[in-house]
């Protein structure tokens, strides 16, 4: 369901391989829902039961499995197996079992679009979580869920501070990085505890916390570099 599974994707497999399962991914993950179900189908398989597994403290909700599910099925031309959805997410991979309870998909379920996903959010802030393999490997999922978490206990949402996981930043000798727009500042060695703290001085109180603050340097249109 999340970045966190694409991450941990040799665990799914392991998981999966003594249920004769596959794997797929509804984000930055391959191969995609739509693309693994298009397989299956091609194959002529007659029905397939999908569980969703949600390892990481965030991700879409469950709502979503069944919405990327329905809309495949709406828009396949040719077979179409029966798709048979979980009607909960598994919260470890050694949790999914072939017992799970199941919800059909029908073809009625609501679509990707909706008029309160139309407008860019009016957000303040936008943070950058980078969830490049060398962040991952340093902690940037809980860097990630620390500030998440954060925020929900300060009542801000996506109109106050939109926080988006990214693939890499680029200095990741600095893992975890974090980059704040438009303030065009970044981050450096982001744990649990400095998410925590940049929330509080930066994002509520204004003023980027120095400790972890990256130098900025800037290609100019000449060729050269200025420093930010």
């Amino acid at each position: 369901m999340s970045l966190t599974e694409a991450d941990r994707r040799a665990e799914l497999l392991g998981a999966a391989a003594p249920l004769g399962a596959t794997t797929a991914f509804l984000q930055q993950g391959d191969p995609s829902l739509s693309a693994e179900l298009t397989r299956l189908a091609d194959a002529g398989t007659e029905t397939v039961v999908l569980i969703g597994i949600r390892l990481g403290a965030s991700g879409p909700g469950h709502s979503w499995l069944r919405r990327i599910a329905a809309h495949w099925w709406r828009e396949r031309v040719g077979h179409r197996p029966a798709l048979l959805v979980a009607t909960r997410l598994a919260a470890a991979a050694d949790a999914v079992t072939v017992a799970a309870e199941v919800k059909p998909i029908t073809g009625a379920e609501p679509g990707l679009t909706s008029a309160a996903w139309n407008e860019v959010p009016g957000h303040r802030h936008q943070v950058l979580v980078c969830r490049g393999p060398r962040c991952t490997a340093k902690g940037a999922d809980e860097t990630l869920a620390a500030l998440v978490r954060r925020l929900t206990e300060h009542g801000l949402g996506d109109d106050d501070v939109l926080v988006t996981q990214t693939g890499c930043q680029f200095p990741c000798n600095q893992a975890p990085v974090v980059s704040v727009q438009p303030d065009d500042v970044w981050y450096g060695r982001v744990d649990a505890a400095a998410a925590v703290t940049i929330l509080s001085e930066h994002l509520i109180g204004g003023r980027p916390v120095t400790a972890h603050r990256l130098p900025r340097h800037r290609s100019d249109r000449t060729g050269g570099a200025e420093e930010g």
